[in-house]
């Protein structure tokens, strides 16, 4: 028989996660072996009141903790109690950040070795519907008695680790969660193991799912796996992501701008609850256009969040007004129906000088119109097409994005024996997407940092149109610097 020496440990707490999280009440009970040698118990004061919804679950309240000793009274005891044992459980993730960072508010470190009851019974006892504490012991028939009070839940966990040391008699599961090379350790507990084994050391995205497999985190990554297994190693930060994952799924694109529009996709689609960047619509500006009272065609800056435009698209209210002072400068239009002036009769904007009399009625409403029409025109018809090309997901594939007058259209793979020269000939192999201010950050952020590296451009290839307004002016280009 081994003769491993294992802590069994239970806190309580104020409740929240891990950040700011105080125990109130910590059991541990010491196995040799298979054996209880010793336990202790102490309520704790967290130096903060308890809230009412954790009074209500564990019957800890304000009053029980006032003349409990505070945790840096307990912490030598605490130390010294499992220095030479391995850390067990249920959830381990959970009892154990909460007692590290207790020492890290006292400026001393605590490092186990560690093993997790819920990891454990998965594999020694599978296809059970639950694993929580209470489910496991009334479906396995473990007495739980004082529950969600921390000696009470020790108890019921010890009689738990002994049943499953009797399902490994040869230590062989054990050893295995033991390995750090494993990394069953930091795996959180609701994901099988095997599902890491299974995932690609290759470009693309991966999908954290919950228990109802709604997508709950999408990511992007050089490497699948090593990003995956990354998350896991900061169980402070991501602590929450981990205790909602069940199952994680993933989808290779061969190289990494794939994976980035792929991950901006899935966050449009699936909204996940923890992906922060993307989420929320970022502003951008249009130039747009209108006729006034006068019969003016009017040009003029819009701010937008929309998310399923948009050719027209500007990162900055700078870039996009230099580019109007560009158009109203090159076609002799007026600044004052530029919207470069306002509150004037007569124009007399710093730096342009162009126009031709509009705002003083010396030149027509039609010819002035014309200007604006041909303005519209010539940006309507000088939007770039191209192919972005990179590596696929094997070898002799080749990976692409498609931008079809201006606009992002989605990606695809083809063979590279494939003869691939027009725009058309993308089609059979494209999987179309839907085009958002982060699909073009992402291929503007591309062009920026590669140039024209991998890039096909085609001359007079369809106009796509966007169909947010009639008049709005389509002006996103995909240039370097823009």
């Amino acid at each position: 028989m081994h003769q491993h020496l294992f802590a069994i440990i239970d806190v309580e707490t104020t409740g929240g996660g891990i950040a700011g999280n105080r125990i109130t009440e910590i059991c541990i009970a010491l196995l040799r072996g298979n054996v209880v040698v010793d336990k202790y118990t102490t309520l704790v004061n967290p130096e903060r009141e308890i809230p009412h919804y954790i009074t209500a679950l564990t019957g800890i309240d304000d009053r029980m903790v006032a003349n409990a000793p505070r945790f840096f009274e307990v912490a030598e005891k605490i130390d010294l109690f499992t220095r030479d044992a391995i850390f067990v459980a249920h959830n381990v993730s959970f009892d154990y950040n909460v007692i590290r960072n207790e020492f890290e508010n006292i400026g001393q470190s605590f490092t186990r070795k560690r093993l997790c009851t819920v990891r454990l019974s998965r594999k020694l006892i599978p296809n059970l519907l639950s694993y929580s504490l209470g489910r496991l012991c009334d479906t396995i028939n473990i007495p739980h008695l004082d529950r969600h009070r921390a000696e009470g839940d020790v108890d019921a966990t010890v009689i738990l680790f002994q049943r499953l040391l009797s399902l490994d008699e040869d230590f062989k599961v054990f050893n295995t969660f033991l390995n750090p090379r494993s990394k069953q350790a930091t795996l959180p507990p609701h994901l099988s193991s095997e599902q890491i084994e299974d995932l690609p050391e290759e470009a693309g995205i991966y999908l954290f799912k919950n228990q109802k497999h709604k997508v709950i985190y999408a990511g992007k990554a050089i490497n699948i796996k090593k990003r995956v297994l990354s998350h896991f190693y900061d169980k402070k930060k991501e602590y929450h992501l981990g205790q909602e994952t069940y199952y994680i799924d993933y989808e290779k694109t061969g190289n990494e701008l794939l994976a980035l529009l792929v991950e901006s996709e899935h966050i449009r689609k699936h909204y996940p609850k923890f992906n922060r960047a993307q989420k929320l619509p970022a502003t951008t500006y249009q130039i747009i256009s209108y006729v006034n009272q006068r019969g003016i065609i009017q040009l003029a800056l819009g701010k937008t969040k929309a998310l399923n435009d948009s050719v027209s698209t500007f990162y900055s209210r700078t870039e996009a007004m230099e580019k109007l002072e560009e158009i109203c400068e090159t076609y002799k239009l007026c600044p004052r129906f530029c919207t470069l002036q306002s509150n004037v009769e007569k124009c007399s904007h710093y730096k342009i000088h162009s126009c031709e009399g509009i705002c003083e009625e010396t030149e027509s409403v039609e010819d002035y119109n014309e200007k604006v029409r041909s303005a519209i025109e010539f940006l309507n018809e000088n939007k770039p097409s191209f192919a972005i090309q990179g590596k696929g997901r094997s070898n002799g594939e080749i990976g692409f994005a498609l931008v079809v007058a201006g606009q992002y259209q989605g990606f695809g793979f083809f063979d590279q024996n494939e003869s691939i020269c027009e725009v058309e000939d993308f089609e059979p192999y494209l999987k179309r997407q839907i085009a958002s201010y982060h699909t073009h950050a992402v291929i503007r952020s591309y062009l920026k940092k590669y140039g024209e590296d991998n890039v096909v451009r085609f001359e007079n290839a369809p106009t796509v149109r966007c169909e947010v307004r009639s008049l709005t002016i389509d002006l996103f280009e995909f240039f370097p610097g823009n």
